[in-house]
């Protein structure tokens, strides 16, 4: 009699069991799908944008957000059947916005590091790029490497949050950094002359060239540092980051991201749209 009890106390343990893991498992799928349910639903991809890193996010005179980050997103958008809304965000609070729900992916001239993939998962790279020096120094411009910068009285600046930051802190954290809330802020200090350099990526530094000629503007010709971009997306969503993942090897296989490349950086006109 004892040993039936214990062989049905072990059957019904056993069932008891199983049901928790199916329920469970059934609870984990039901949140790792929580975020392409919730896009499908609302009929709208969020996407977090610092809106300030021509000609990959900005404005226009008009305050609409354009340029070739935009043009990619529209186009996921497009293949989910979805409309896109850009949520613009100061750069150093995107990852922080996509943890909290405030936005779905981040498209954001993002480099993939693994500080971030620890926060949030990426997708890509969708574009190569590296650091260089924004400055009115011939000195500064031709420095092989931000090493190569030893005076201690400079002072640069980048935008906060940012892996420029972290290369100034990290390499030569002797020089004086003033940390800028956005391009904006950075470019009127340099221009102000208080402060000598700004570091970013080389393709925003050759923009600000173009953009303010009047200025005496010279950037680095060669960029310092290689860092790939990526969409940041939410981790516990294996369906989305598969989506993703499949949309930007279809555009890199087509040659549609190609194409969209060569508009930004082939054809300087989209500058007119902001008013120069």
């Amino acid at each position: 009699m004892k040993t039936s009890r214990l062989c049905l106390a072990m059957l019904l343990l056993t069932f008891f069991l199983a049901a928790c893991q199916t329920t469970q498992n059934a609870g984990s799928a039901a949140a790792s799908q929580a975020h392409i349910d919730r896009i499908l639903a609302a009929g709208e991809l969020r996407v977090g944008t610092s809106a300030s890193q021509p000609p990959l996010n900005m404005k226009d005179r008009d305050g609409k957000i354009f340029g070739l980050e935009i043009d990619l997103a529209r186009t996921l958008a497009q293949s989910m059947g979805v409309e896109l809304k850009l949520v613009e965000i100061p750069f150093g609070r995107l990852i922080g916005a996509l943890e909290a729900g405030e936005v779905d992916l981040v498209l954001s001239g993002m480099t993939i590091l693994a500080e971030r993939n620890a926060k949030a998962a990426f997708v890509g790279p969708y574009f190569i790029s590296g650091k260089s020096f924004l400055t009115k120094y011939k000195t500064l411009a031709e420095a092989a490497s931000v090493d190569a910068i030893e005076d201690k009285d400079v002072v640069l600046t980048a935008l906060e949050g940012s892996t420029s930051q972290a290369l100034i802190t990290e390499v030569i954290p002797e020089v004086q950094l003033i940390p800028a809330a956005s391009y904006v802020d950075a470019l009127r200090m340099l221009s102000e002359d208080k402060v000598h350099a700004l570091v970013a990526d080389y393709q925003f530094c050759f923009y600000a060239v173009l953009r303010h000629p009047n200025e005496a503007f010279i950037a680095s010709i060669n960029p310092i540092t290689f860092e790939p971009l990526g969409i940041a997306l939410p981790g516990d969503d294996p369906l989305l980051i598969n989506l993703v993942t499949n949309f930007l090897n279809t555009m890199r296989s087509s040659g549609k991201l190609d194409q969209i490349k060569k508009r930004w950086f082939g054809d300087p006109t989209w500058m007119e749209r902001m008013g120069y």
